[in-house]
């Protein structure tokens, strides 16, 4: 009864949603006792599906919408998925620090540094190096523009990973920090 997807977009929830979630686990798999914050997780994209794929790896699910946490614990309740935790706060409150920070489509990369620069740990445990990873779509190589001469970039063409037609303007983009 809670809309956390558009009901036009039900029928593609696999696709558009769950599958792309896992782009990220097709880019890094996180080592156990890696900690990451899924910033506007919404109904629990991408946090669920890897919580589901890592389960050594803690998720902390946070979203501005109460309602969308009420579904994300449902969802976790009902799977028994026991390496989640969710807050109903803005990203801004939150004081501990993570590996990683996944997001699907928030805000533009910019204002998402702005953000998380200073939640993110400085020891490393993981094949890549601390960070943000973000999934993107459009125009997100003009976005970056203002950001590439002081960050490190990476970005990947979801493409790579999947078929699909709607994956071609896709990215997963990694910053390190």
């Amino acid at each position: 009864k809670i809309n956390v997807i558009s009901r036009k977009d039900i029928h593609n929830l696999y696709l558009h949603h769950v599958l792309h979630s896992m782009a990220i686990h097709k880019w890094i798999q996180f080592k156990g006792g890696s900690e990451v914050l899924d910033l506007g997780c919404g109904g629990g994209f991408p946090g669920i599906p890897l919580a589901i794929l890592h389960p050594g790896t803690s998720f902390h699910l946070v979203d501005s919408v109460a309602k969308k946490l009420k579904v994300v614990n449902h969802i976790a309740e009902a799977i028994q998925l026991d390496n989640i935790q969710t807050t109903h706060t803005r990203v801004e409150s939150i004081s501990l620090q993570y590996d990683f920070v996944v997001t699907r489509a928030v805000a533009n990369m910019s204002t998402l540094l702005s953000w998380i620069r200073n939640k993110i740990k400085s020891e490393q445990i993981n094949a890549f190096p601390n960070g943000l990873i973000a999934l993107k779509g459009g125009a997100v190589l003009d976005e970056l523009k203002p950001l590439r001469k002081k960050e490190y970039i990476e970005v990947v063409s979801l493409s790579a990973f999947y078929d699909e037609e709607f994956y071609r303007e896709k990215y997963l983009v990694y910053v390190q920090l």
